[in-house]
């Protein structure tokens, strides 16, 4: 995934200087998605040529003025395409932006993207119980390679379990999640 769709989300969430985007990345976006400094302010750069992004250029007393950035209407199409855009190879940080970002693009897309995910993750974990089943029926006498080999088995079956059971989190939650109120709810 281009950092440049993890800086779309962070910067609809709200708008900021190359500073501020770049501390958020250290606190939360970072968590799944990291960046340095100086390829934050290079993608802006890249994004701000290819009208993604619009500056405002703030005065500040005794500093060097302040870049402020926002997502323009060709950002916004651009996250609205990327979001609903399948990724059968999307990996973990990539769906995770994608979840962040839903918000602001096609939810249901997102939702079905996740569900796909979920599948084959589903079937990989069955894959590997198979494999134990079939290969290690007893692994309490295991010692050297085959004992390696389990162990690295079973962080394959733990890592798709996780996975597993946080797509099933999400998605339960997206369903569950009422619309948000419309004009028409206001009135």
């Amino acid at each position: 995934m281009p950092l440049e769709h993890a800086i779309l989300v962070s910067l609809s969430e709200r708008a900021g200087s190359g500073y501020e985007l770049a501390r958020r990345f250290e606190k939360s976006i970072g968590l799944f998605w990291s960046a340095t400094h100086q390829q934050i302010y290079r993608v802006l750069k890249r994004m701000e040529e290819a009208g993604w992004v619009a500056v405002e250029t703030v005065a500040q007393d005794g500093r060097p003025h302040k870049k402020v950035h926002t997502v323009s209407e060709n950002g916004r199409a651009e996250l609205r395409r990327w979001l609903a855009e399948p990724h059968p190879s999307a990996g973990p940080q990539e769906l995770a932006v994608k979840l962040r970002g839903a918000s602001f693009g096609n939810e249901q897309a997102v939702a079905e993207e996740l569900s796909r995910h979920r599948k084959a993750h589903a079937e990989r974990l069955d894959a590997y119980r198979q494999i134990e089943k079939r290969d290690f029926p007893s692994a309490a006498g295991l010692h050297g390679r085959a004992l390696h080999q389990y162990l690295v088995l079973r962080g394959g079956i733990r890592a798709e379990e996780g996975q597993v059971e946080w797509f099933d989190e999400v998605l339960t939650a997206l369903r569950t999640d009422p619309a948000p109120p419309t004009e028409k709810d206001a009135r």
